[in-house]
């Protein structure tokens, strides 16, 4: 029978083999390194009490011969009663002699390796496999130190040093550039034609600007924005004096597309490095990288630029070490610093919008709280090179300076890039269908809808939001913090947008992160009302890049309101791809292509609605 300390032993190595399991290749929560450890610091004194006590042999037979003699003993004399002088009978009695004889018969217990090494109890009899059930637990737990800690303690970015490229239009180009060792100022950025020059262009090396400062109020970052020749399709190599370079290609004017008659970007969102956990990568390895480069390799062309939806530090995943900006500045840092960015970073364009555990999980307090000492890496490192400012509603072309969220138009598409966590109400506040409750705060609600309003150049065939939780109610889990929270606010915006289909020639397509799945829905408009089918909404819901994925799923679809078309909750990093076609006609095509680990596991065309003309729909589009 086993004895307690047997059944701890087994317990305890048990549970943190499944805990193990889970944090370095499921969930990294930061609520289970404290139960790994507790449990580590119960299984090692229970390990070697089992292992002093547990017996070392089997029992085969147990003989027991128990022989019993009878023998007849006089009685003791007593003073009084001699014997007489003729000789009388003396008493007497039988007494019963008993010898037990146990014969014991053992053997010596085989080893049982799968026991042993499956449920971390040692062998009393093998020290090997004794030894080795408990390096397993000993290893997972060093893994799971490797994988909180190591980043911290071996690689420190104080002393990065790197330069990468942001936002790009057909008239300028941005770079942000970091540089802690102030003897390497100035630093010069310059720019080079690659392509083969025309005979009005000049392929010699053009200044693009230079620093002369930097100091720790920017975590010593500067943005660089120069002037562009307006010669579309042209490639670009820029350089700093500090030794980085990289490429960049100019994409095309508003309304125009590439000279292969596409426009293509990425999107997706949520990064933590090394994660799965893998012993042999690099501590600030991101898995998520690779697959991206392997993707942007094989896409004829490339991409444009990355649209990344939010969630590119996970300050509070594995573990919080602080809420200073420091703290945050370290983890931008991280990831800049990781051995896989140069595969993505140095020749596309990343262009950012705020999340969460860009803050906290799940966001709702406004400015309080964290949230300064959050936004200023997010500033410094993101904003500083990221599209315009949002326009200011009711102006002609005011950019709003204070603004989180960005606005701009490239090639035959159009952007409103929201910000959802600076301006909302509590999630659990207010009811969900409250007309009261905003995600996105009044004035950013205006200059939303505005952009919905405005009409668009010829050749710009799709306006698309930008928003980092999805914009579907069709998650179940934790939907409060999505727009499933804010279906007042929510249903203002889809009648915008189906405004924009009434009016025909435009799309709208919404483009989200956060649920570490992969979702497709479709908006129709309400039947019988004002709307035809062809002003359907649709949105692409992506993520993660490289994190977790739940085994579970999430989404499902409640009502004809939402209209799930494709629910792909597998894979640790998902890829969007967005091409545009056919902006010449009158209906242009949108591609969708989902990568699950560098593969296309996915694909989704959609068509704008058709332009009208008079006062009678001509056609209509299909979806589904």
């Amino acid at each position: 029978m086993a004895t307690l300390q047997d059944r701890a032993t087994v317990l305890s190595s048990s549970v943190l083999r499944i805990l193990g399991y889970i944090f370095l290749r499921w969930i990294p929560g930061h609520h289970l390194p404290p139960l790994i450890y507790g449990l580590f610091a119960i299984y090692i004194p229970s390990f070697i009490a089992s292992f002093v006590t547990l017996p070392q042999y089997n029992v085969l037979e147990d003989d027991i011969d128990i022989t019993i003699t009878e023998k007849e003993v006089e009685d003791q004399p007593l003073a009084h009663n001699l014997r007489s002088k003729d000789n009388q009978d003396v008493p007497t009695h039988v007494e019963e002699e008993v010898e037990i004889d146990e014969t014991i018969i053992l053997e010596e217990k085989a080893p049982r390796p799968w026991r042993t090494l499956l449920t971390g109890l040692p062998d009393p009899n093998s020290a090997v496999l004794s030894l080795l059930t408990l390096l397993i637990n000993v290893a997972l737990v060093l893994a799971v130190t490797d994988f909180i800690y190591s980043p911290n303690a071996f690689h420190p970015t104080q002393n990065l040093s790197f330069a990468r490229l942001g936002y790009v239009s057909s008239t300028q180009a941005s770079l942000l550039v970091r540089e802690p060792d102030l003897s390497q100022l100035p630093i010069f950025v310059s720019y080079r034609l690659t392509t083969p020059a025309a005979t009005y262009e000049d392929p010699a090396w053009q200044s693009a600007g230079t620093i002369t400062s930097l100091d720790n109020s920017t975590d010593y970052t500067k943005a660089v924005i120069f002037p562009l020749p307006q010669h579309p399709d042209r490639t670009y190599q820029w350089t700093t004096s500090n030794n980085h370079t990289g490429f960049f290609a100019v994409p095309p004017k508003a309304g125009q597309v590439t000279k292969r008659g596409d426009f293509t970007f990425l999107t997706t969102s949520c990064i933590i490095p090394r994660f799965p956990y893998n012993p042999l990568d690099h501590a600030l390895a991101i898995p998520g990288f690779r697959h991206m480069a392997h993707v942007i390799e094989s896409i004829p062309g490339g991409a444009r630029f990355m649209l990344f939806l939010g969630d590119f530090i996970y300050v509070d995943v594995p573990k919080r070490f602080g809420s200073s900006a420091e703290d945050y500045r370290s983890k931008y840092r991280q990831v800049y610093a990781s051995p896989d960015w140069p595969k993505v970073g140095q020749n596309l364009s990343w262009i950012h919008v705020l999340d969460g555990h860009d803050i906290a999980n799940d966001w709702d307090r406004n400015t309080t709280g964290v949230y300064q000492a959050a936004v200023d890496p997010w500033h410094h490192y993101h904003t500083a090179v990221n599209p315009p400012k949002a326009r200011q509603a009711g102006t002609y072309n005011t950019l709003r300076s204070d603004a989180t969220y960005f606005e701009f138009t490239q090639g035959p598409a159009t952007f409103f890039m929201l910000d959802t966590r600076t301006h909302r109400d509590s999630n659990s506040g207010l009811p969900v269908n409250s007309t009261e409750k905003t995600m996105l705060g009044e004035e950013q609600l205006a200059e939303l809808l505005a952009f919905l309003e405005k009409p668009e150049p010829k050749g710009v065939k799709w306006k698309i939001v930008v928003s980092s939780v999805p914009f579907t109610k069709n998650w179940r889990v934790n939907n409060l913090d999505t727009w499933a929270g804010f279906l007042g606010e929510r249903q203002k915006i889809l009648e915008s947008m189906w405004d924009v289909g009434l009016r025909g020639g435009v799309g709208v397509v919404v483009l989200s992160g956060d649920r570490h799945e992969f979702a497709a829905t479709a908006f129709p408009p309400p039947k019988g009302g004002d709307w035809p089918i062809s002003a359907t909404v649709h949105e692409f819901s992506t993520s993660p890049l490289s994190q977790f994925w739940l085994p579970t799923p999430t989404y499902r679809q409640v009502d004809d309101e939402d209209i799930m078309v494709k629910y792909i909750p597998a894979g640790n990093s998902k890829l969007g791809a967005v091409t545009i076609e056919n902006t010449g006609s009158d209906q242009s095509i949108l591609k969708f292509r989902l990568y699950v680990d560098g593969v296309e596991a996915w694909s989704s065309v959609i068509l704008s609605p058709p332009s009208i003309s008079g006062k009678r729909w001509g056609k209509d589009v299909l979806w589904g």
